[in-house]
């Protein structure tokens, strides 16, 4: 796909949000369900099921998905996704190139062994390696334009109004 393709699709996806600014608003939802067999959550991804679990430094098996790297694999795919998408639209050609997502965390919050200890990622960094001819100015707005329109990276970033609750079935 290159840059016209692209603008053509999304042309009118975009004049209809500034005609009706309520149709670019849409919820996206995951679902897991939580099984009686291990300490596991089932969810569904769309394509498959993905069995999320304890991550072997809590005392899991290392067999299921740990959602932290979950997480991680999101924003790496959005970044990517995002990164691909702005270079076609800027006409910076990429001859190939990585995504890294890594994050640290400390797993005393988590188990509980250290009120002090942060529950939570401490720090996520993100890698872009590409493999391009162009020029550093148009790399640096290539970085700038992936970093402000990836969904993910922006949502981890600032933090969204979030909210918790619990019902009886």
């Amino acid at each position: 796909m290159d840059a016209a393709e692209l603008r053509a699709i999304q042309a009118p996806i975009k004049e209809r949000y500034k005609s009706d600014p309520k149709a670019a608003v849409i919820t996206l939802t995951a679902r897991g369900s939580i099984e009686n067999e291990g300490i596991a959550c089932k969810v569904e991804t769309g394509r498959a099921l993905a069995v999320a679990g304890l991550h072997p430094a809590t005392g899991g098996s290392g067999l299921e998905l740990c959602s932290g790297d979950m997480l991680l694999e999101a924003l790496a795919a959005c970044a990517g996704v995002t990164l691909k998408s702005v270079s076609t639209a800027i006409d910076v050609p990429l001859k190939s190139g990585n995504v890294t997502a890594e994050g640290d965390l400390d797993f005393r919050g988590t188990l509980g062994v250290d009120k002090e200890a942060p529950i939570g990622f401490a720090e996520i960094r993100l890698r872009f390696d590409v493999d391009t001819s162009a020029p550093q100015e148009k790399l640096d707005l290539l970085l700038k334009l992936t970093e402000r329109y990836c969904v993910v990276y922006q949502t981890i970033k600032n933090g969204p109004k979030m909210s918790v609750t619990m019902q009886r079935v």
